[in-house]
């Protein structure tokens, strides 16, 4: 056991199930232990480094902003901070120019919910089965699994939750006091399940005829992930609110929510300490700029279909179906999938469950040919021909 493992073991209170691998070095799509044993990362973080580990862009500006000013209290204006919401409203979906910044995406989502309540006057919520929108109490009341809520209950009330891509079950649970619907374009944590188009297209003209409004999470899916820059442009749809984070400042800490004028902000009402501090706007604009320049979105459009094509070639009698958006893909099974997950860390590759059967893979999006073509090498090692 390394010193670094027993160290963790002995003192963190710790409410991960871990691996025995300690991580200490990155670059790009590749991670290192501290055995030295290398990783191709199809975690990043949670699907956070999307512009890959130790991005020299991101690690640049956050030195920089280091040596000028680290926080700043957002009862002051400061450059950092205005230049990153003038990127977010470039890159966002038409309509979404004003953005509150946070720390991460459930705090994100509990401030949604909160603006959402104080703008239509309403308390309740419809949310999707298998959705996750995190783990604090409001984010928890929107999750749907109940293994994260049972232990933590009563929750918030007004949270209903219906079959995901079902308009009519949705239609039929929308009542005079709901204040909107909140749904992933993506179900990242509830299998890597694709909303439909048409579905999406349909809760829009409903929020429009009743005054709901329509609030999309696109923590995982968000900024390049799915070979657009947010996942609803797939659709076509434009919300009131879009909930962010993960990817979003290059791995260091950041949530937003981006609000059309129809969102009311409770001034006074609301607030954050370390929210917009010029270290992490810093490093959101080094990584949004990284991201245009390197049109990240075509690199995972075009890399997401390079790997479902080398996929989809692995013959396997365990596999059930194969889904996904870009770099955003699940692998599901006809068996639990952590054994499996297991026998890919053995052989280099570092995935991620999505539930109890979905193998999950979200590479940086700067992931190169070679390392994808390992990727798909070691899960058909692991997975064909049985």
């Amino acid at each position: 056991m390394s010193e670094s493992i027993d160290l963790e073991r002995r003192h963190e209170f710790d409410v991960f199930t871990k691996r025995d691998v300690c991580i200490v070095r990155g670059e790009n799509a590749r991670l290192w232990d501290d055995r030295g044993n290398m990783y191709v990362d199809c975690i990043a973080g949670h699907g956070v480094a999307s512009v890959g580990h130790a991005n020299p862009d991101v690690a640049a500006a956050l030195a920089g902003q280091a040596k000028t000013l680290i926080t700043c209290s957002g009862i002051f204006y400061n450059d950092q901070r205005a230049r990153l919401f003038e990127r977010l409203a470039s890159v966002a979906p038409e309509g979404l120019n004003r953005s509150f910044l946070c720390n991460s995406g459930a705090e994100a989502v509990e401030a949604a919910l909160k603006f959402a309540r104080f703008t239509t006057k309403k308390t309740e919520f419809v949310c999707a089965m298998r959705s996750f929108h995190g783990r604090t109490f409001g984010a928890l009341s929107a999750t749907h699994n109940p293994k994260y809520k049972e232990d933590f209950e009563p929750l918030v009330p007004g949270f209903h939750h219906v079959p995901y891509n079902d308009f009519d079950a949705l239609l039929a649970r929308v009542n005079e006091k709901t204040a909107a619907i909140l749904l992933e374009p993506v179900q990242g944590e509830g299998g890597i399940h694709v909303g439909k188009k048409e579905y999406f297209e349909r809760i829009r003209a409903l929020c429009d005829e009743r005054g709901i409004l329509m609030v999309l999470d696109e923590i995982q899916s968000g900024f390049c992930r799915t070979g657009r820059w947010f996942a609803c442009e797939h659709f076509g749809v434009k919300p009131d609110m879009m909930v962010v984070a993960k990817a979003i400042a290059g791995g260091v800490p950041m949530g937003a929510v981006l609000c059309s004028e129809k969102i009311q902000p409770p001034v006074g009402r609301h607030g954050t300490t370390f929210g917009a501090n010029p270290l992490a706007c810093a490093a959101a604009n080094a990584a949004i700029d990284f991201m245009k320049r390197e049109r990240l979105e075509e690199q995972a459009a075009a890399k997401g279909a390079y790997l479902m094509k080398k996929l989809n070639s692995i013959h396997s009698g365990l596999i059930r179906e194969i889904r996904g958006l870009g770099l955003m893909i699940g692998i599901e099974l006809k068996e639990k999938a952590k054994p499996f997950i297991q026998a890919l860390t053995e052989k280099g590759v570092l995935t991620l469950p999505s539930g109890m059967t979905v193998i999950r893979l979200l590479p940086p999006l700067t992931i190169p040919t070679e390392d994808l073509d390992f990727v798909a090498q070691k899960l058909g090692e692991v997975l064909g021909d049985k």
